[in-house]
């Protein structure tokens, strides 16, 4: 019988060593606090004059050994160039995570996250800007509200229809109403949730982030589980863009991801906590609930810059539907815009595989009016 390529004996002890180096390494679990609720009550409570500090949980890490043992992982033997490319960078990007892992919670936090994500362009700052000037009437007003109970029954069900394959439990220390971590779906305990919210949810947690865990763990190598470097952008681009293909991609949605570059932008600046919220509440008249929320999402770890990406991900995510053939392979796993053509050449020589499951609104986009229409291609 024909063996794989992927069956290649070095590249198997490969790829499955890399993936044992760094499992555990979860930088969003990482940085999430653990006294959000204690917190808030705290910041609310004190009419917003001190701020948060909030508290993370330990980790086992030992960050020189796993670095040393990543460095050592014999990837020139590797027997493509496009896999020593891969393996290579995806090296570099754990080692540069390892060092945000070790630095949660100190004020060194900032700088790894800036290392890693980067920070707002002007052009970042226009985007958003563009957006939060947009009249706020283009929006019908919402339809009625589920709580977390109502929010897994609709998750379970469209996932079900999907056959995907899943765990869902409700958690009471999310900053977030949902979210994805491996093939768990978290969905908020306190969350109060419009119809057409819980819809975009759907598309984008379970429509891309579930689908791209799944596709990757039906990978005969496991290196798209861990993800190409700085996946964040494109494969949170892909999310916002399936809940625009889906029909459920809000202007109140839009001007949220809007804020959370004002917020990012504000923290790098300020470094004060107050000041951001302050700044959301009073200069854009952010309801002072989801004011605490962009804020901490932006200061936690110690200052994360990752939330001005959303908006620049849907318009290179949008350009990339309309311009690459092999726009789908970006669902294989946890790929980027930048890696795509490495990956593509990758499933055409056999060492990965097409993606098993497409995102639904990908499968069947529904009709865009032309106001919405107007607005994801005006980002630039």
């Amino acid at each position: 019988m024909h063996q794989s390529p992927s069956e290649h004996p070095e590249l198997k002890a490969l790829d499955q060593k890399l993936f044992e180096l760094v499992r555990g390494v979860e930088i969003l679990a990482a940085i999430e606090p653990k006294n959000f609720r204690e917190q808030k009550q705290a910041f609310f409570s004190t009419n917003f004059s001190t701020n948060p500090q909030f508290v993370y949980a330990e980790h086992e890490v030992d960050i020189f050994q796993r670095k040393r043992a990543l460095y050592a992982l014999p990837i020139e033997a590797l027997p493509d160039e496009d896999l020593t490319e891969l393996y290579s960078d995806i090296v570099e990007s754990y080692v540069d995570k390892l060092d945000q892992f070790r630095s949660v919670g100190t004020g060194d936090f900032v700088y790894d996250s800036l290392r890693y994500f980067g920070e707002p362009t002007d052009k970042d700052v226009n985007n958003a800007d563009f957006i939060l000037h947009l009249p706020d009437d283009l929006e019908p007003s919402d339809d009625r509200f589920f709580n977390a109970d109502e929010m897994m029954q609709f998750l379970s069900d469209f996932a079900n229809k999907q056959g995907y394959t899943y765990d869902i439990r409700t958690d009471d220390r999310m900053i977030a109403n949902a979210l994805v971590a491996g093939s768990t779906v978290k969905i908020n305990s306190h969350a109060n949730v419009s119809e057409t919210e819980v819809s975009a949810l759907a598309h984008h947690e379970l429509g891309v982030h579930l689908v791209t865990t799944l596709n990757a763990r039906s990978q005969p190598l496991r290196v798209l589980e861990l993800g190409c470097p700085v996946n964040t952008t494109s494969q949170e681009g892909l999310a916002i863009l399936c809940e625009y293909l889906a029909g459920y991609l809000t202007l109140p949605r839009l001007k949220v991801l809007a804020l959370r570059v004002v917020a990012v932008q504000s923290m790098l600046q300020d470094r004060d906590f107050k000041r951001t919220f302050v700044l959301l509440k009073e200069q854009y008249q952010v309801e002072e609930n989801l004011a605490f929320t962009i804020t901490t999402r932006v200061y936690r770890g110690g200052g994360f810059t990752k939330d001005y990406l959303y908006l620049q991900g849907f318009h290179q995510m949008l350009n990339a539907l309309e311009t690459r053939k092999d726009f789908n392979n970006l669902m294989a796993g946890k790929v980027s815009i930048e890696c795509l053509p490495l990956i593509s050449r990758l499933i055409d020589k056999g060492y990965l595989r097409a993606p098993q499951f497409i995102s639904p609104a990908i499968k069947e986009p529904q009709p865009i009016d032309e106001v919405k229409r107007f607005i994801a291609h005006a980002i630039k």
